[in-house]
């Protein structure tokens, strides 16, 4: 990228320049580190097509962005920095995480097969990391594994990894060094190596629209802002690249488009996706591209812990689709795990009680989860007041009331007539009449099929049968 769009580049997408020196470079980098980029904006950015070097068609990351890169004397070079971090996981909530170039995850790299590449990676953390690039074929001394492969990476000291992008297809990038802390704290990225020649590529297909994002989650007490690295089950927040709905930007793409979206998981547990209105192929994994022939479609597909997925589709179903992974608690945003079931329970005398002392409280669960009231045949989703920098288990409205989601949820919005490169929210579904689920009324009502009741079969032979409690139950 040269300096002028870079810069061009910097004023419109949030991007800001930070010279970092290098405390420890190989003889390849004394000529100079390339600055570093760092960005600001939680929000989706729009895809960037490569200045220099091969062609290749950009990625665009789910409320996330791509790293810039300089081509020196042939090589494609990237400046990471591994720091603390700040991130929005949607309005009304920020964690402290740990994260590279000012964001978590970092910055989307992408490159081309048969690209050298070289990385810098600079330490401003309080401890000492390395970074692994998951997926890759390399030198064994560039795989970023600390105490095994290299040195680790001292606060202050910047690295360099050199290799050749060897094989089309989706990776990651994270720590191998105090991994649970590290991971915990959000230090992930997405990587994706284009085809050199997408033709010639055994199972891979050109796409209108290539999404990435990563699987990741964090358990952050409710009005505090920095995760517990400890937690390996219970986790509160479960997020798409750091964001939880309905903070996550919805997927928008023209009707008929080719979709791929590439999926990482780097959480503690595996995530069924599931993609309503249409069905996928797994295209794809962090193995490579699949074979066409061995392909079968799906709505949902499990991603388990380090694997890569990418799914592709036809959007040819015009509306506003859901996007989500099926467990359903992995739909919500920060919970308690040990919240008792208080369905049935007439809770009235005890809210009065409560009431004197907490005048906002509210009964949770009598009726079920839900907290919605109806206003004029609307649904109006009831709050009752948080901590400060928390969200609700769940929230979000649509054009209908509350979509009562949270996590990892989001919609793919189709639509006609958009424009190539339009990834802007184009607002809510506007159905063609007659195809919306609506309440029965009027004439509707006598030509509803009636309702019959279902009877148990009598006993064998038509005979009554009693059955009497003994009254006498001695010591049992």
């Amino acid at each position: 990228m040269n300096r002028r769009r870079f810069i061009s580049r910097a004023a419109m997408g949030g991007l800001a320049v930070t010279a970092v020196s290098a405390a420890q470079i190989s003889r390849a980098a004394q000529a100079g580190v390339p600055e570093a980029a760092t960005q600001s904006s939680p929000l989706t950015q729009g895809p960037v097509g490569p200045s220099s070097g091969r062609p290749y068609d950009p990625v665009v990351t789910l409320n996330g962005w791509t790293a810039p890169f300089r081509m020196k004397d042939g090589v494609k070079e990237f400046h990471l920095v591994a720091e603390p971090v700040v991130r929005e996981f949607a309005p009304g909530m920020k964690a402290r995480l740990w994260g590279y170039n000012g964001q978590s995850p970092g910055p989307t790299i992408e490159v081309v097969e048969g690209d050298r590449v070289r990385l810098f990676v600079t330490n401003k953390l309080p401890e000492y990391t390395t970074i692994h690039w998951h997926g890759q074929r390399l030198p064994n001394g560039m795989d970023g594994v600390g105490g095994l492969n290299q040195l680790h990476i001292q606060p202050g000291q910047t690295y360099v990894y050199e290799f050749v992008a060897q094989r089309p297809g989706t990776f990651m990038y994270h720590p191998h060094a105090d991994e649970m802390t590290q991971m915990a704290m959000g230090m992930m990225g997405f990587w994706v190596t284009h085809p050199k020649n997408p033709r010639a590529t055994p199972g891979y297909a050109s796409v209108d629209r290539d999404f990435v994002f990563l699987l990741n989650a964090y358990d952050i007490d409710p009005g505090s802002m920095v995760p517990k690295v400890s937690t390996m089950l219970d986790f509160n927040l479960w997020n798409f690249n750091s964001r939880v709905w309905p903070g996550i930007d919805p997927m928008v793409v023209r009707r008929n488009d080719r979709v791929r979206i590439r999926i990482g998981n780097l959480t503690m547990t595996n995530h069924p996706i599931h993609i309503h209105g249409h069905e996928f192929h797994v295209a794809g994994t962090d193995g490579g591209w699949t074979n066409p022939s061995s392909r079968w479609p799906e709505v949902s597909v499990d991603i388990a812990v380090g694997q890569m997925r990418a799914l592709e589709f036809v959007a040819d179903a015009p509306g506003d689709w859901a996007f989500h992974c099926h467990k359903a608690h992995h739909t919500m945003n920060a919970m308690g795990h040990t919240v008792p079931t208080m369905i049935g329970v007439d809770q009235r005398g005890v809210v009065e009680k409560i009431a004197k002392l907490v005048p906002d409280y509210m009964v949770m669960g009598e009726n079920g989860g839900a907290m919605v009231m109806s206003l004029g045949g609307q649904s109006m989703q009831m709050e009752m007041p948080l901590p400060d920098n928390t969200l609700p288990m769940m929230t979000g409205n649509g054009p209908f009331g509350p979509i009562e989601m949270g996590g990892m949820f989001t919609t793919v919005k189709v639509r006609d007539g958009l424009a190539r490169n339009d990834y802007r929210d184009p607002g809510w579904y506007q159905h063609p009449p007659g195809t919306v689920a609506h309440l029965v009324t009027g004439s509707e009502m006598a030509d509803m099929p009636m309702a019959t009741e279902a009877r148990d079969p009598s006993p064998p032979g038509g005979m009554d049968m009693k059955v009497r409690k003994p009254t006498d139950h001695g010591g049992h």
